[in-house]
């Protein structure tokens, strides 16, 4: 029996996903894509996760999308060949949910990159929030050279995460950048030695994981809904946020076991 195109594992806190397609640098299919969109639910409803993490299996985190069986095979018109197809025909927003393009995860997501990282890989890649890459990866939103459009949403989040002029660079060249190039230009946040990245994931994951998980939560939130708004309605709406946090219970534990030199027992509540 073939192993699953996404692999869960479960350490603690933290989860860990892995695209697993190794033997076509884990292209994205659509069986891959009902996993994710399933896991990304799982994370966010199970109040015992507080963060995870997104690698690829065997050195590359993905080449992008399997253009046969997401592409050829929908334009052909030929009948579903699996559950997964089946899943997708009928509710074509699931590809979305998988790539992250219509929502973001309300827990941290950290993105552990090796190797290939393009197309479809460097889409989702913007629906993460912290970014390790090894530093042989290769980063590039390569639709264009192909005639087709990048619909993970690059067009509108790239030119808000990287400068305008980077961005437009890399969307209408369709390049690949190394990761050094990448880190240059605010892309991904760390570049550690190959085969480092996920190791390196897994510390800053547990970190983040001992922190309290109603404020982590809510400053991701906060980031998320001021995004776009003038600095005032901004400001109104983090302090709204904000003080949601002053409510749980965390936020007593924190300062007391602060006073008491101990590490604190948060309950996420």
């Amino acid at each position: 029996m073939t192993e699953p195109a996404l692999l869960l594992e479960r350490d603690g806190h933290v989860v860990t996903l892995t695209m697993n397609r190794p033997e076509v640098k884990n292209a994205i299919n659509m069986e891959m894509l009902c996993r994710l969109a399933d896991a990304w639910d799982m994370i966010d409803a199970d109040a015992d996760v507080r963060c995870a993490i997104l690698t690829g299996a065997n050195g590359n985190f993905s080449s992008g999308a399997d253009l046969d069986k997401l592409v050829t095979r929908s334009m052909a018109g030929l009948p579903p060949e699996d559950e997964f197809e089946e899943r997708i025909r009928a509710d074509y927003t699931i590809i979305f949910n998988g790539l992250l393009r219509n929502s973001q995860l309300k827990k941290p997501l950290i993105a552990a990159i090796e190797g290939y990282c393009v197309a479809g890989g460097t889409e989702i890649l913007q629906g993460t929030d912290i970014r390790v890459a090894g530093e042989s990866a290769m980063f590039g939103v390569t639709e264009a050279k192909w005639s087709l459009y990048p619909q993970g949403g690059s067009v509108i989040r790239l030119r808000r995460q990287i400068p305008y002029t980077k961005a437009m660079e890399m969307l209408l060249t369709a390049d690949m950048y190394p990761a050094e190039e990448a880190l240059s230009f605010g892309l991904i946040g760390r570049v550690v030695p190959d085969g480092q990245a996920l190791a390196s994931a897994k510390e800053i994951a547990a970190t983040v994981a001992a922190n309290g998980p109603v404020a982590v939560q809510k400053i991701k939130e906060a980031v998320i809904a001021t995004e776009c708004l003038p600095e005032k309605d901004a400001l109104a709406v983090d302090f709204q946020i904000g003080q949601q946090v002053y409510q749980t219970e965390d936020s007593r534990e924190g300062p007391k076991a602060f006073k008491e030199k101990r590490t604190p027992v948060y309950k996420g509540r």
